[in-house]
């Protein structure tokens, strides 16, 4: 493991503070080098992402992005009103008046918030299903501009096409090469009028996002149980778009919720920080969430946000932070026996590299396991027809069906698994810590890790287009390897890496889409011992694999 910073968990010292000005300056001021391929569009498994202090993220890759997919708009036929919505990073607020700039120059409908206000991803996948509900034409589509849980110098730009999703990789790579493309001819060839005229266009419209998703939750949450007992509930938002949200979800429901820290500053100078010295907004970090997780015992169970509210993050009473995967086999074995009007066909959905404690949770309930490659645009369908219940990430992304068995979000949606806890220790008296320990010791006590390492970009498309046959040994841990697979088992669809499994543990390895890094990620069933021989063998799988050396340590503390 990674020498853990001297300063992990604690407030964020002046020194690691990003500077607003110089940050917002160089977004204006640098213009990217197409030729450069670190410079150029890129779009990973939440859209492109990086920062204007080194080349990544600055005017011209927005307005390159936007005009590419007011092009892609024009070439699918989608001709209804584009949902845009931004979170609390400081690259946002200038990106989304550079985005709104090319959009109204190019006649796009633009539904904006109302109040001028921040917007969770969820929120504008919510706001894009329930305008095309029932559509055959002028269908909807959406942008959200948020580099998601990462460090404040970053901005990202994710575009969600008509089922309210992530973009499936045909449609980012045809956007990516056409931004490209324009980011290669200076930009020249984009349609943009002055942000003050974009704002008073007739194109441009107010909608009200909060009042929509607020007003719609009791249809998927028990709000009412929740109200009914009492339950005492503490929320930090960690300085992102869902402050106002929660506020408005207490106040509309009558819930006994407290917003511990409702500030909101790009700086992020309130948070503690994570596990290499800097700021992330991660809900699933025990670093990033040491305040709240100080704060367990005022109340009966707490939880977070990341900045653009698509992760969630529990804190109990009984267990403090609750990890990721725990949390998701809690969520899973309650929805499944507390919502009635679903299908007995509806199936549980994960990723590859999620822990297999969901596949006992799923054979305890009698339900189908889908499982699919990392990326949440792989749930969408199954969410879209009501086939899939629960899809969840291990990086604490999840979302879920109504209570009526209906599509609420294609997205990942942070504010709702955080409601879920709260329905469940007010409906069993019980935290979602006491939970997971009831769920081990009757299904086993898995250990987890997941571990970073060093990788060039050609060792990334290595390691991606690996074959199980790159897998010489018969053994894992000292048990017999039952599977090497390289293809998702729910989907057959390409994991871009490698995953081995054996009777009581397993691995998966695969390059990051935003790093120059590889991931190992590794469970066992029988103790914290056998877990380090997996990792230990899976470096040197994986090393003989690249034709590198075996790194010695590696981070459990980023997330994907």
């Amino acid at each position: 493991m990674a020498a853990i910073s001297p300063i992990a968990g604690e407030p964020a010292p002046p020194s690691v503070l990003v500077n607003v000005t110089r940050l917002i300056d160089a977004y204006y001021t640098q213009r990217p080098d197409a030729s450069v391929p670190a410079q150029q569009v890129v779009f990973g498994t939440s859209g492109h992402r990086g920062s204007s202090l080194d080349g990544t993220f600055n005017e011209d890759h927005i307005v390159a992005i936007t005009q590419a997919i007011c092009l892609h708009r024009k070439q699918e036929r989608i001709d209804g009103p584009l949902f845009l919505g931004f979170d609390t990073h400081a690259l946002s607020k200038p990106a989304f008046a550079t985005a709104l700039e090319v959009l109204a120059a190019n006649g796009v409908d633009v539904m904006v918030d109302a109040r001028n206000g921040y917007t969770p991803t969820p929120v504008v996948s919510h706001a894009v299903l329930g305008y095309n509900r029932g559509r055959r034409s002028g269908i909807a589509d959406g942008i959200v501009i948020t580099p998601s849980h990462n460090p404040p110098e970053y901005g990202g730009f994710k575009y969600d096409p008509p089922h309210g999703g992530p973009a499936d990789t045909h449609v980012t790579r045809w956007i990516e090469e056409r931004a490209n493309a324009l980011l290669a001819d200076g930009v020249r060839q984009v349609a943009r009028i002055p942000v003050d005229r974009a704002r008073t266009a007739p194109t441009t419209h107010a909608f009200e996002y909060r009042d929509a998703y607020v007003a719609d939750l009791a249809s998927v949450v028990d709000v009412e149980t929740i109200r009914a007992s009492g339950v005492h509930i503490g929320v930090d938002p960690l300085g992102g778009a869902s402050v106002d949200y929660w506020h408005a979800i207490a106040e509309r429901y009558g819930l006994d919720l407290t917003v511990v820290n409702d500030a909101v500053d790009p700086t992020f100078r309130f948070m503690t920080v994570d596990w290499d010295g800097k700021i992330r907004m991660d809900p699933s970090s025990p670093y990033a969430m040491a305040r709240l997780v100080g704060l367990k015992d005022r109340f009966d169970v707490a939880c977070a946000n990341d900045t653009d509210a698509d992760r969630h993050g529990v804190v109990s009473r009984s267990a403090g932070l609750v990890e990721p995967n725990h949390y998701l086999s809690v969520a899973i074995d309650y929805l499944f026996r507390h919502r009635p009007r679903w299908s007995d066909a509806v199936a549980v959905g994960k990723t590859v590299v999620s822990s297999s404690m969901i596949d006992r949770v799923a054979v305890r309930l009698g339900r189908q396991l889908v499982e699919v490659p990392v990326g949440f645009k792989w749930f969408v369908d199954g969410l879209v027809r009501g086939t899939i219940g629960f899809g969840g990430e291990e990086s604490a992304g999840a979302t879920f069906l109504r209570r009526d068995g209906g599509v609420w979000t294609t997205d990942k949606d942070g504010l709702v698994p955080n409601l879920l806890a709260a329905e469940i220790t007010a409906r069993t008296g019980k935290d979602p810590g006491a939970h997971y320990r009831a769920l081990t010791a009757e299904l086993g006590e898995p250990c987890y890790a997941r571990i970073d390492a060093p990788a060039t970009p050609e060792q990334k498309a290595r390691l991606a287009a690996l074959s199980p046959a790159a897998v010489t040994t018969t053994t894992l841990a000292g048990e017999p390897i039952v599977a090497r697979t390289t293809t998702a088992p729910g989907n057959d669809a390409p994991i871009g890496g490698l995953k081995v499994v054996a009777a009581n543990g397993w691995f998966a390895a695969r390059p990051s889409g935003t790093e120059d890094i590889y991931k190992i990620y590794a469970e066992s069933f029988r103790d914290h011992a056998h877990l380090d021989v997996i990792v230990t063998e899976a470096r040197a799988i994986v090393s003989t694999a690249l034709g590198t050396s075996a790194p010695s340590r590696g981070s459990r503390g980023a997330r994907p």
